[in-house]
């Protein structure tokens, strides 16, 4: 099986006074894994440093085959074309509509033949029941359905890894539970998922394996069931 994550005694440095230490985590193909830990710990911070948006100094860091201690400049789009990112506060672009803010990635991509990338919006909008919505502006829609949206964009790549960073943060526990049986498919279909959250009660319903972040460590606290 597939190495998706390997972080071994990794160190990650918040700010000036804050720093995660003596970070250890495995992540095998087709991993579903929650991350908590309180408001404030340093989840966030974990997902970046995955994805290359804080740097790693200390201790071995393999993601996707690529070395972070030693990654280049050059070398951290195409890691992260590998792996698809969902916000809790959906990041999406306001002044364009769903299908634009989808091939905005795409082209950022290096996407150039305009009938696939219409095929490949097609096919994630599809993937998330948005189909319908492709016309509309990020402010035309509600909160499930700008997450729904934002899930889609994570997929655009056909990412190996999909980190979530509270996607359920905003939305009521309904919806909530939509964008996990969204979650859960992609997972099902092969895709190894970090998702960082606080609810508890989403937890409980559909328990995975859970690593906690306390006092700047990681804690695995349960097998996925």
């Amino acid at each position: 099986m597939e190495k998706i994550i390997q972080f071994d005694k990794v160190e990650i440095k918040i700010n000036d006074k804050k720093n995660l230490n003596n970070i250890n985590l495995n992540v095998d193909e087709k991993d579903f894994i929650y991350l908590i830990g309180k408001t404030g710990s340093g989840k966030s911070s974990i997902l970046r440093a995955i994805y290359a948006d804080m740097p790693i100094n200390i201790g071995e860091a393999k993601v996707l085959e690529y070395n972070l201690t030693k990654i280049k400049r050059k070398e951290i789009p195409f890691l992260r074309r590998k792996i698809g990112v969902i916000f809790q506060d959906f990041k999406l672009l306001p002044d364009r509509s769903v299908s634009k803010n989808l091939e905005f990635v795409l082209k950022a991509t290096e996407w150039k033949n305009k009938q696939k990338i219409k095929e490949r919006i097609d096919d994630v909008l599809e993937k998330v029941k948005m189909n319908d919505y492709s016309n509309r502006f990020p402010h035309e829609l509600s909160g499930g359905e700008k997450q729904r949206v934002s899930i889609a964009r994570a997929l655009l790549n056909n990412p190996k890894l999909v980190l979530a960073d509270e996607p359920t943060g905003n939305l009521d526990p309904a919806t909530s539970m939509e964008i996990m049986n969204i979650l859960n498919t992609i997972n099902l279909n092969g895709t190894s998922v970090i998702m960082a959250t606080h609810d508890y009660e989403l937890i409980s319903k559909n328990p995975k394996k859970t690593i906690r972040l306390e006092d700047n460590r990681l804690y695995e606290l349960s097998k996925k069931t």
